[in-house]
């Protein structure tokens, strides 16, 4: 993958693949080798209704699970 997809679905679904497929270690790593912000995607994505989940990961759906305490 040479950049990061604008719309934000694919953002969410190419940002968790690569982190899933082990590509990446962190949003961090990922964020820099695309010479973006950690904090710029998440309050984007933030914005679009998704919220980070650091337990696990990835990017979830804002309210996807209640029970669980979001970073």
């Amino acid at each position: 993958m040479d950049y990061l997809p604008n719309d934000p679905a694919m953002l969410v679904s190419s940002i968790n693949m690569l982190l899933r497929d082990e590509e990446y270690d962190s949003l961090e790593s990922l964020c820099y080798s695309f010479d973006r912000e950690p904090d710029e995607i998440k309050s984007r994505l933030k914005a679009e209704g998704y919220v980070w989940n650091e337990g696990q990961k990835q990017f979830r759906p804002e309210g996807y699970d209640k029970n669980y305490t979001y970073d």
